[in-house]
């Protein structure tokens, strides 16, 4: 059996000093909504017992759906280094981009540079753009699919783009994988399924996405972005194909999203298939302690 945590939207904190210069960009309207509203909600000591957690049960692999930033300053794109660095090998941690690590234009450049380690494929190949997604990572029976949604935007919008190359990539990717009988886990930080999420935070080329699973298959789509827990299906080649969100890991509680929470998925190849088992584990609340919150059977 292989066991696989997912997290997602960590949004660490809190905010290195931030030049005047620095906010003469989309970064003032995230500056503000950080002082008001993500400052009181969002504290490394919440990803801290998260992560620690984590460690505890001992999963094979971590999938991290993007967004351990918050404006793409360089401090932060550091402080993600180091934040990486602590989790153990970047060979056990595979890690796809969210739309606040491609915040401004050139800080995905920087992002995919310092954060290579965590996204390259098995062959180190240096990732550049989003050009050279999809990044396959084969970990025993189970083949990790990144791919990338994240690109800088205007104020108020923090949509993602999945373009037709990177999907007839996937579909290749994910057409071989399941010839060599694996199980295909892929990561996005947009959610691709259908009105999972405001217009202005939509992934433009969902279509796009979903027409490659429906035509090859996969075992298993995670994402974040949301901030909220949800269990929804797309059309797979045989069969409906469980796509799975998990909310913030930074949020410590006490407004209208869910507070800090991971999946753990066993899975397991029986005589019928994959076989996909979540628990959901997280804070009920800031004072409480991190604990099961739910069980699925999703394969």
């Amino acid at each position: 059996m292989f066991r696989l945590a997912h997290l997602s939207d960590v949004h660490l904190g809190p905010l290195p000093p931030v030049a005047r210069r620095e906010l003469m960009s989309k970064r003032i309207t995230g500056y503000i909504n950080w002082q008001r509203n993500r400052a009181m909600h969002h504290d490394a000591e919440t990803v801290a017992r998260l992560t620690a957690d984590i460690a505890g049960r001992r999963p094979d692999h971590l999938a991290i759906t993007g967004d351990l930033i918050n404006l793409g300053l360089d401090a932060e794109i550091e402080t993600a280094v180091a934040w990486l660095e602590s989790l153990g090998d970047p060979a056990t941690v595979s890690l796809v981009c969210g739309n606040h690590d491609a915040y401004v234009p050139g800080t995905l450049d920087r992002v995919l540079e310092r954060w290579q380690r965590w996204i390259t494929d098995d062959k180190g190949r240096h990732i550049d753009g989003p050009e050279d997604f999809p990044v396959l990572r084969r970990r025993g029976r189970v083949s990790l699919i990144g791919c990338n949604s994240a690109r800088a935007t205007m104020p108020f919008l923090a949509t993602g783009y999945f373009r037709g190359a990177q999907a007839r990539a996937l579909g290749e990717m994910l057409a071989a994988e399941g010839r060599a009988g694996q199980c295909r886990v892929v990561l996005i930080h947009h959610p691709p399924v259908r009105w999972a999420t405001a217009f202005h935070k939509r992934l433009v080329g969902a279509g796009l996405f979903r027409r490659a699973i429906a035509r090859h298959g996969a075992e298993l789509v995670l994402h974040g972005h949301t901030h909220r827990d949800s269990v929804a299906t797309i059309a797979g080649a045989a069969g409906p194909v469980p796509v799975v969100g998990v909310p913030s890991a930074g949020e410590s509680g006490g407004r209208r999203h869910p507070a800090s929470r991971y999946n753990l998925f066993n899975i397991a190849e029986g005589p019928r298939g994959w076989s996909i088992a979540m628990q959901e584990y997280g804070l009920g609340g800031a004072a409480t302690p991190i604990g099961l919150i739910a069980k699925r059977q999703l394969a």
